[in-house]
């Protein structure tokens, strides 16, 4: 593989050249790391790069290589790791200044699991504050690499960015509301939200601790499978963490979609959402049903709106409840939009939080029957395709913006259920639009395997920025 493909090659395609002896992960670590040097003083993706421990894991990976030792395809693979996951001996910030000068003593269990399975860490990644919705003031943003005026996503904004413009192979995200799928579609990547527990958050910063997925984030469904393998599992030090074996979800992958039953409301979907994001809507369903899934039209929950329109209100108690030890007593450093949330939350009355609460959970109960219809759900990302900051803005701004920025993301979480999200289109300046599939609690294998198939049937995932 020539060294000017490296930066936009594939996770299982490194395992394959480092298998045949073709590619050195020290060759390749040296490589990201001058991508880096030279790219992001204008992207901002990374809050500090690990040149240093990145080439010692390189060299240990290339010395198991040389003993024909071989821990799976995550191994000698350079990642980024969200700013909220516990590193041993490198600051981890949360994205706030309140933890600026925090140093773990050890390493969190997702990410103990990465290294374990062989992975480098080429350095932190820049995330929002406390991985809400804005980067703390004092923060420079990361920058969308397909075009600067428009959004990189939250909260994973530094992980959409790295890997999207080549600068890393897959990174750690997390979703409370749409963190993986925002930055996700804004950035043409796969990214897989698992079920709820399936990977541990011991050593991981909390947003809203019953709401918080981690997942991979990588440019193929095969990548974001391989990745997933890695990171999940049950975890003694996580109590919530599931016991039920993790899948290998490359085992199969080729098997196709053939009589997959792919849900979609289409009130739910094409009621809101505009002309680009409607097409890549349109697009995949044909191609889905090409590759021979019966298309099925179903009715969302009537308790779906409520999860969108009430979420704020239950992951401001929880984010209330995470900052307890922080928030007032350093109220002054803290950004006006994750202060303005964790008031809202000490502010919720028990009855209205109790009201929430109950929604969520007839919400679980009528999806799980849902599920009976259908095995997969095919929602957008969002209602608008791939915004400018000003338009972001006016969304944001008009009534009842936030519901559409939420509504195909929130209640997912609300739910814990699985999702992948697939890059589906490019609107007319050329930016990438995806979409999501929704699959039943543990079904992040159908989940993989469905994206994988689709992605065989087209290349949106395979382009890349020109930087």
């Amino acid at each position: 593989m020539p060294l000017d493909d490296l930066p936009f090659a594939n996770i299982t395609e490194l395992a394959s050249a480092y298998r045949a002896r073709k590619l050195s992960p020290v060759e390749v670590t040296r490589a990201m790391l001058e991508r880096i040097e030279r790219l992001e003083p204008t992207l901002h993706s990374y809050v500090r790069v690990t040149a240093d421990i990145a080439l010692e894991q390189a060299r240990k990976a290339e010395a198991e290589f040389g003993r024909g030792e071989f821990k799976g395809p995550m191994h000698g693979v350079p990642v980024g790791l969200k700013d909220l996951c516990e590193t041993k001996g490198v600051p981890t910030t949360w994205g706030t200044r309140i933890l600026k000068d925090y140093v773990p003593k050890e390493d969190g269990t997702v990410v103990r699991k990465l290294f374990d399975a062989g992975a480098i860490m080429l350095g932190k990644l820049q995330m929002t504050e406390g991985a809400f919705s804005v980067h703390h003031p004092e923060v420079v943003a990361p920058v969308n690499p397909w075009h600067p005026d428009h959004w990189p996503g939250v909260s994973s904004s530094g992980s959409g960015v790295s890997v999207a413009a080549g600068l890393c192979y897959g990174a750690i995200g997390t979703d409370t509301g749409g963190s993986i799928r925002f930055p996700s579609g804004a950035n043409g990547l796969t990214g897989l939200k698992p079920t709820w527990g399936r990977v541990s958050r011991h050593g991981v910063q909390a947003l809203a601790d019953s709401l918080d997925h981690l997942g991979p984030m990588t440019r193929s469904a095969a990548d974001a499978g391989a990745m997933f393998a890695a990171m999940a599992g049950s975890d003694p030090n996580d109590p919530t963490s599931l016991d039920e074996p993790v899948p290998d979800c490359l085992a199969g992958i080729e098997q196709g979609i053939r009589g997959l039953r792919v849900g979609l409301d289409s009130r739910y979907v094409y009621d809101v959402c505009e002309r680009d994001t409607a097409k890549v809507i349109d697009d995949a369903r044909k191609v889905l049903a090409d590759l021979g899934a019966k298309l099925v039209e179903i009715s969302m929950p009537d308790k779906t709106v409520p999860m969108y329109k009430d979420w704020a209100k239950f992951c401001a108690v929880e984010t209330a409840v995470a900052h307890e030890k922080y928030y007032p007593a350093r109220k002054a450093e803290y950004g006006p939009v994750l202060a303005d949330l964790i008031e809202q939350g000490r502010a919720l009355g028990v009855l209205d939080l109790m009201h929430v609460y109950h929604d969520r959970l007839v919400f679980k109960g009528q999806l799980r029957k849902l599920f009976a219809q259908v095995d997969v759900l095919l929602v957008p990302v969002h209602p608008f395709g791939n915004p400018s900051a000003d338009q972001l803005d006016a969304v944001f701004k008009r009534p009842n913006g936030i519901d559409d920025v939420l509504r195909f993301t929130a209640p997912f979480d609300m739910s814990g259920s699985p999702t992948i999200t697939i890059p589906g289109g490019f609107d007319p300046k050329g930016l990438p639009i995806g979409f999501q599939l929704v699959g039943r609690h543990l079904d992040e294998a159908l989940l993989v395997r469905a994206a994988h198939a689709y992605q065989g049937a087209t290349d949106w995932h395979r382009r890349h920025p020109s930087l």
